[in-house]
């Protein structure tokens, strides 16, 4: 039997593109969303509501996000919001 050709081998192809994937994978995970403070979260909030991003909801006492999920705590949907723009920017690189 004859031995594969060299020039038919894609091994290093694959490799190569896990070894993209993995990197993709690890920047995504790097991003730091539960270092917010009070103050960062309050900040945030306040520039989402005044874009009109986030509803405030004051008699439930909760802020709602477009996609309709609530939270009841500025530092969540801070954190959220961090998380949301990360995937978003690393599926922006990925393109």
């Amino acid at each position: 039997m004859p031995s594969p050709d060299p020039h038919d081998d894609t091994s290093c192809d694959y490799e190569q593109f896990e070894k993209e994937q993995l990197t993709q994978d690890r920047d995504a995970i790097g991003v730091a969303t539960a270092d917010v403070d009070d103050a960062t979260a309050q900040n945030l909030v306040k520039d989402l509501v005044d874009a009109a991003v986030v509803t405030l909801v004051p008699e439930d006492q909760v802020l709602v996000e477009p996609s309709g999920t609530t939270f009841d705590s500025t530092t969540q949907l801070a954190v959220f919001h961090r998380g949301r723009a990360a995937g978003r920017d690393a599926d922006a690189e990925a393109e």
